[in-house]
């Protein structure tokens, strides 16, 4: 039988849906060569806002109408965050919460003889919280490997349904991630991603942090980078930016989660610093690192939020000069805090504020990419884009467009950075 996976959020999800393509795989089933037919589809979901719970009824709907006939598995963070609405689970065969992702084959195999609805979703136990020390063996189309160091979060910001979704705070053994790692050397891969649900907490209630799954992954020579996912800045102390420092195959890019830049905001979202500890890091870490990127998440019309709010959260992007922002609208979510607060937003206030963000967080960008021009990097070449122009990323994630003759793909080559466009530079082999 044959199997697609569609993947929804976060690079956390990306690991999961790899670890069920190698059990579907160690199990007889067969990666379909159709994108939108198969004999079984999974679709892993993402929960972080309703707008993607919509994405996900629309995908769960179109998947449906391609494969009549097939086999729908929904599984990830939106099950495991509301399993008693029912109806979003019209259309599917089997539904897996996140705690019953093993259960992924006999539930496929007990479908196949009964054919009746299967629905699994276990409630996390937050008191005994135990990392699943699961590992991939592969990354499948990727020239880099995310590997999933860390899971759950324990911070309950007000918008957030994360932690429902996730359960609380636990990471990865030293033991199982080295094991993990040398096994992906082996593999040939080059640079590996670490990624977590709140990454920063990695070895939080442990003996170890971020900064020892950094070391492990740098123990190997066959792997040339290591890179962090999205983290929270609170967490981000100064004895770990100093030991990242002393690794030569660090990446110096930092996806550092601001959400909004004004204090009253913050402290309604129930975030955990304010903009003199936020800016404080960021500080830190441009002085540890040359040539740092600085990328984050911006949230526009929270609950409350006024124009003298916006304006603040607008002045602070600006003056600390981020690389590439990611900018939202804020979105209810039914069982979070926020969603029992006074003074919601019309959509067309949060649309206007959000064009407002994107225009100045496009003009960062600009004056990001411009400053790479005439720097000499190392790029890591993930694939061929057209007409003998490749795509790769330098250390600090600058994508870079290059023209060569010769493959490249999975290589690491020095590129001379010869201009900048709206969102990438372009290169020169040297």
């Amino acid at each position: 039988m044959t199997f697609n996976i569609i993947t929804l959020g976060c690079k956390v999800n990306q690991y999961e849906s790899q670890l069920m393509s190698e059990m579907l795989k160690n199990n007889g089933f067969t990666l379909s060569e159709d994108k939108n037919k198969a004999d079984i589809t999974i679709i892993n979901t993402c929960t972080v806002t309703a707008v993607t719970d919509a994405k996900n009824r629309k995908v769960l709907h179109k998947t449906r109408r391609n494969n009549p006939d097939g086999i729908i598995v929904l599984t990830g963070c939106m099950p495991q965050a509301f399993p008693d609405r029912v109806s979003d689970f019209d259309g599917c065969d089997i539904v897996l919460g996140n705690k019953r992702r093993s259960d992924l084959i006999n539930c496929i195999n007990e479908f196949l003889t009964h054919r009746n609805q299967i629905i699994k979703i276990e409630p996390h136990d937050n008191k005994n919280a135990e990392y699943e020390n699961i590992s991939v063996h592969n990354f499948d189309g990727h020239t880099r490997a995310f590997v999933k160091i860390e899971d759950g979060c324990n911070r309950f910001c007000s918008y957030c349904i994360i932690p429902y979704s996730r359960g609380r705070v636990r990471s990865k053994s030293p033991e199982v991630l080295r094991s993990e790692i040398k096994e992906l050397a082996e593999k040939g891969y080059r640079e590996i991603v670490l990624v977590g649900i709140n990454l920063s907490a990695y070895g939080q209630g442990e003996d170890f942090d971020l900064a020892d799954a950094v070391d492990i992954v740098c123990e190997f020579n066959d792997i040339k980078r290591v890179r962090l996912g999205s983290f929270e800045p609170e967490m981000m102390y100064d004895s770990l930016i100093k030991r990242f420092a002393k690794q030569e195959k660090f990446c110096p890019q930092f996806h550092l989660s601001l959400q909004s830049g004004c204090n009253a905001t913050l402290k309604r979202m129930r975030r955990q610093y304010d903009t003199n500890e936020y800016m404080k890091i960021v500080n830190d870490l441009r002085s540890h690192f040359e040539n740092a990127s600085i990328t984050t998440d911006v949230m526009v019309g929270f609950a409350g939020e006024t124009d003298e709010e916006f304006n603040e959260s607008l002045d602070f992007v600006k003056k600390v000069g981020f690389s590439k922002t990611h900018v939202f609208p804020y979105s209810r979510r039914k069982g979070t805090f926020a969603d029992e607060m006074d003074n919601h937003l019309p959509k067309h206030i949060k649309d206007k504020r959000s064009k407002i963000m994107i225009d100045a967080t496009d003009k960062l960008r600009r004056q990001f990419l411009d400053s790479q021009v005439g720097r000499i990097e190392d790029v890591l070449v993930e694939r061929l884009r057209h007409n003998k122009y490749y795509e790769g990323y330098t250390m600090n994630y600058t994508p870079v467009h290059i023209y060569s003759d010769k493959e490249l793909t999975g290589e690491i080559v020095k590129v001379k950075i010869i201009n900048a466009e709206d969102d990438f530079c372009t290169g020169e082999l040297i």
